[in-house]
């Protein structure tokens, strides 16, 4: 039987697309819906009071607009934050996104590791135990950039980036006692990965970069192994919770990763 029940990612911004292009790529008929609350953007800079009030609301929302099958939390602050809570509200399977320490730790030659979010992210309690557990014999050496994350929403518009402005985010790693060991950097905000190219061209020395968009995509594989899926997909829908020219202005990059329709919450 077809089952049209979409998957629903959430972010803030557009950060989240970078977990939702691995997803579709090992589901291909799911449908899609992805959800970049515009009007609380960015979360990186709100308390953890603020996003721990605003995030279980609005997918309870979203949860009685959209019946999607699952929620995927496709933001690390959210997640860290509010994700027990979100899944205490709602009868569906939640999956969040927490900072990929452990295959970073696996990788790293130099035992020396960086993690790059955003300042709610990099300060949460939840990173140093991601940090203690997997990467107990590693420096873990944090930064956290609002500007990275406004970078990678002018990279979805279209917007000419200058080179130099990575390099002196990346500086808040490289530059702290020991960046110089740094072999593999988490992107600890979904944001991140979109402009990953930029990172690495804009790193004093070969650098890898890891997230937790294929770890994600499996994980969701698995939760909806055996279920039905429509015949076709159908176009995805970008839902944004305010919808200006700034959102505008990102319809051809939405369209270009399977996201043609948008509408307001």
């Amino acid at each position: 039987m077809s089952d049209a029940r979409p998957i629903l990612f959430f972010d803030s911004g557009v950060g989240g697309l970078s977990i939702a292009g691995p997803a579709r790529a090992v589901l291909p008929a799911a449908p899609f819906v992805y959800v970049a609350d515009s009007a609380g953007f960015p979360y990186g800079e709100k308390s953890e009071a603020e996003i721990a009030g605003r995030v279980p609301a609005l997918l309870g929302r979203l949860a009685e607009r959209y019946r999607p099958r699952l929620i995927v939390i496709a933001c690390n602050t959210a997640s860290t934050i509010a994700l027990p809570a979100v899944r205490a509200a709602l009868d569906l399977p939640v999956v969040g996104t927490v900072p990929a320490i452990k295959p970073a730790a696996a990788m790293s030659r130099t035992r020396t590791i960086g993690v790059l979010g955003t300042r709610a992210t990099v300060r949460q309690a939840y990173v140093d135990d991601l940090a203690a557990r997997f990467a107990g014999d590693c420096r873990v050496i944090r930064h956290g950039s609002a500007e990275l994350v406004e970078l990678a929403e002018a990279r979805l518009r279209g917007e000419s980036l200058p080179t130099d402005r990575f390099a002196a985010v990346l500086d808040g790693l490289f530059g702290q006692e020991g960046g110089e060991a740094i072999d593999v950097i988490v992107n600890a905000c979904t944001h991140f990965p979109l402009v990953e190219a930029e990172l690495a061209a804009a790193a004093p020395h070969p650098v890898a970069f890891v997230d937790g968009g294929p770890g994600i995509a499996r994980r969701i594989a698995y939760l909806t192994e055996g279920q039905d899926w429509p015949a076709s997909p159908g176009e995805g829908v970008a839902v944004f919770t305010h919808l200006g020219a700034r959102e505008h202005a990102l319809r051809p990059g939405l369209a270009a990763r399977g996201f043609a329709r948008i509408e307001a919450l």
